[in-house]
């Protein structure tokens, strides 16, 4: 894979989940905002109901002073549902990777790329779109394995280029 390609799709953070992020890491190296994807990120594909992890850690981010905003490809009421019951703002119809949604993102939030992390469960939108604007990103593992058929599809994909990033920090 070549260098420039290899740069655009690893994420600068991969973690099992939200939990294991540290707020504490993120606020030090200057982060303000934190632009999260929906699916299998905070909540299993095509689903309403938040886990109280989920709830919890939202919560926890804006009671240390950061600000969320939620980006998603998906459009209509249950994402504006969900944005409602975290009270964060939310881009819909995003068309991640695009460069645009992550602008929108960062437009809600008051905030410039230097201080503006991605968290999303997706190398091919989430770490993608991030990389491209310079935001610091983070991969979580996906909530579920229940997902659109073209995701399923891209997981395979992602897999191969995991593995690739894996051998490449042996060296």
């Amino acid at each position: 894979m070549k260098k420039q390609l290899t740069r655009l799709l690893r994420p600068k953070l991969f973690v099992k989940s939200l939990m294991d992020i540290s707020l504490d890491d993120l606020i030090s190296q200057g982060t303000k905002g934190i632009v999260v994807d929906l699916d299998n990120t905070l909540t299993i594909w095509e689903s309403e109901e938040l886990p109280p992890e989920t709830v919890g850690w939202i919560d926890l981010v804006k009671k240390r002073g950061l600000k969320v905003c939620l980006v998603s490809n998906n459009k209509g009421e249950r994402i504006k549902r969900i944005a409602a019951i975290l009270d964060i703002p939310f881009v819909e119809k995003a068309s991640k990777p695009r460069r645009r949604a992550f602008r929108l993102g960062m437009e809600a939030l008051g905030t410039n790329p230097w201080e503006t992390a991605v968290i999303g469960d997706q190398i091919f939108t989430d770490v993608l779109g991030g990389n491209r604007l310079k935001l610091y990103t983070i991969l979580v593992v996906p909530m579920s394995t229940y997902e659109f058929t073209g995701t399923r599809f891209m997981r395979i994909l992602e897999r191969a280029v995991l593995n690739r990033i894996r051998r490449s920090e042996e060296i």
